[in-house]
């Protein structure tokens, strides 16, 4: 009794693409036993309407791979580079803080040499409860109360807006270019005792901003917190 020979089109109905894709993951000996099928296979170019065959494909996803690869490599180089710089400035930062000779001398080094090492237009200083002998500096000038709890109130530096903040008096103008539209206010803190406020300031307002982080600057008021408390009076 002789077979009715079978459809191609009807013994393919039913498989989806995801079976076919399934099989040939699951049998890698296919492509072993049909080898002369991978150079009758077409693809379409990515970047044009052109046909392509698999081993072409292959080599561009992997020369697309290997692109992506160097600009990641490339990025990295760049950060690292980056980061040594930082790393550099503050390391001359922190020894011209050291080399301060005498306490009274601290507050001009820091932010002179702050300004300089970190291209910032503004900056400002303001210090209490020093001991009686420094209380005539230009740093240790009266501050308000409101000031001195909000700078005990903030657990990391504040960026953002000058939204008419009083320590933004604090900055010198005259070779700074403007009004700063963006700040950065540093706690200084020797322990829990918070004794000052590092106030930084730029015209432009994407300087600083609340996005940023803050985990540098929080290093920043670190160091110079204590480099200042030599003009505080012994700890209890």
């Amino acid at each position: 009794m002789s077979q009715t020979p079978v459809n191609p089109a009807d013994a393919l109905q039913g498989i989806t693409e995801g079976d076919i894709a399934n099989y040939l993951a699951h049998t890698p000996g296919f492509f072993e036993r049909h080898a002369a099928l991978l150079a009758t296979v077409q693809l379409t170019h990515p970047h044009g309407h052109r046909a392509i065959s698999l081993q072409e494909r292959q080599a561009e996803m992997l020369r697309e791979k290997i692109k992506g690869l160097e600009q990641r490599l490339m990025e990295m180089i760049r950060n690292g580079q980056e980061n040594v710089a930082i790393a550099d400035r503050l390391h001359r930062w922190t020894l011209k803080l050291m080399r301060a000779a005498q306490p009274e001398d601290v507050p001009a080094v820091l932010l002179e040499s702050l300004q300089h090492e970190f291209m910032i237009p503004q900056a400002g200083l303001r210090l209490w409860g020093v001991d009686e002998g420094h209380a005539e500096l230009t740093w240790t000038q009266a501050v308000s109360a409101d000031v001195q709890s909000f700078a005990g109130s903030l657990a990391h530096p504040y960026c953002g807006v000058n939204s008419g903040f009083e320590a933004a008096r604090w900055l010198g103008l005259a070779d700074s270019g403007g009004t700063a539209t963006s700040l950065a206010l540093v706690p200084l803190r020797r322990g829990t005792q918070t004794f000052g406020l590092l106030v930084l300031g730029s015209p432009d307002p994407t300087r600083y901003t609340a996005e940023m982080g803050t985990e540098f600057l929080t290093r920043i008021g670190e160091l110079a917190a204590a480099a200042l408390a030599r003009l505080l009076p012994p700890a209890a």
